[in-house]
Formats: structure tokens, sequence, C-alpha cells
């Protein structure tokens, strides 16, 4: 069972390593807008990351969504018509 478990965290990771590099040659600017231009040093830095967040980030750029979403919280639909 353990051995499974180690095999599947390996597997993870390694399509989390292979994702990593496209995205962060091409996709990263796609889905966040502040991050065009930026330098390689901010993408090594947010390479754990996208590693470890692959499928998050996979549907992302597969629907190609410039921003996050904004949540649809209680409080959110509560004051929804209240501005300041």
């Amino acid at each position: 069972m353990a051995q499974w478990i180690v095999f599947f965290c390996y597997g993870y990771l390694g399509v989390g390593v292979l994702f990593a590099i496209p995205f962060l040659i091409y996709g990263v600017e796609r889905i966040d807008v502040a991050a065009k231009g930026s330098p390689m040093t901010f993408r090594l830095l947010i390479f754990p990351g996208v590693a470890s967040l692959w499928p998050f980030l996979l549907l992302r750029w597969w629907r190609g969504d410039k921003a996050p979403r904004l949540e649809s919280s209680a409080h959110r639909r509560a004051v929804k018509g209240v501005t300041r």
C-alpha cells in the first residue's frame, strides 16, 4: 500500500514538472496579466508551486481565465448591492 502512495506521489510530481516547463514559458502570461514580461527569476521562484498545483493551473489555462473568479459566499451575496 505504501509503495502505491509513493508511486502516485512520484507520478504526480513528474507530471507537474512536465507541465510546469511549458506553462512557465507560455501559460503564465495568459492567465495572469501581471506576469507579462516577468523575469526568469520570477518564473523559477513560482516553479515549485506550479509543479504542485498543476491540475488547477491546467484548468485555468484551458478555460482561458484571465483572473481568479470571485468567491460566492453568503456575506458577498448579502452585501451585493452595497457600494461605498
